[in-house]
């Protein structure tokens, strides 16, 4: 389980979160929209120990992301915004690598690598360097590289931005494989109709607030549409940053 506890944070004179809550369930896929600048980006870098907050708390299964930051990096996988690849590593390398931080080796370790190229599509450029892969190619691999270690939670960041048709679908498909077996799921994304097919819950920033958080059907209600496109219109087009300060991601 993720939770946010009036997780403030500024980057003077911008502010990016102002007191926001919100909790991401085991055996579910949350999804966390907004605008750009709605601060979605930096409430992920909190949740995955990058950032510390000027204010409130984050916690993962109950390990406070600051205190306890080796605790809550045991358990999470992370896609983040900037995939952060070394371009002097194959892809394969890539999730060797991150597979024996988590304390994995041997058989077993490369037995989930060869699942993850398979499962992935890498075939074709596990053995590659990663200087001149293509956008779709580093997602493949840094997802990858967050799964080996098969964590409780798993943030993810535009998970299918730069894939093909097919590779969103299996990134899809993925990512209900791990719902169901009752992993913790949070995600950001642009793409609202895959908001639609994967998100069993939803939060929704606009200025560094959360505006509202329900169900996909439950903000439908709220707003009178039954488009979700028109939904995520309807709670933040016209939203204005409040207060003095100005708003980013």
């Amino acid at each position: 389980m993720i939770e946010a506890l009036g997780l403030c944070k500024a980057f003077p004179p911008l502010t990016a979160l102002d007191e926001v809550d919100f909790a991401a369930a085991d055996g579910r896929v949350t999804g966390l929209i907004g605008p750009n600048g709605a601060g979605k980006t930096t409430a992920l870098r909190i949740l995955y120990t990058l950032m510390r907050p000027d204010a409130g708390s984050a916690r993962v299964d109950g390990f406070d992301t600051v205190a306890e930051r080796r605790q809550v990096q045991s358990r999470i996988g992370v896609l983040p915004d900037n995939r952060g690849l070394y371009q002097r590593l194959t892809a394969r390398q890539h999730v060797r690598y991150f597979g024996r931080l988590h304390g994995l080796g041997g058989g077993d370790l490369e037995a989930r690598i060869e699942r993850l190229v398979e499962t992935l599509g890498m075939t074709d450029f596990v053995d590659r360097r990663a200087k001149g892969f293509s956008k779709g190619q580093s997602v493949k691999v840094a997802l990858a590289r967050a799964l080996v270690h098969r964590p409780q939670n798993i943030l993810l960041d535009e998970p299918t931005n730069g894939l093909d048709v097919n590779s969103a679908r299996t990134v899809h498909e993925l990512i209900r494989q791990h719902r169901t077996q009752g992993r913790c799921i949070l995600i950001c994304s642009h793409l609202m109709q895959e908001v639609a097919q994967l998100c069993d819950h939803l939060v929704v920033l606009a200025a560094g607030r959360v505006v509202i958080q329900g169900s996909p059907d439950e903000l439908r209600r709220e707003t009178g549409e039954s488009d979700l496109e028109d939904v995520f219109l309807a709670l933040t087009g016209t939203r204005q940053p409040g207060g003095t300060g100005n708003h980013v991601a």
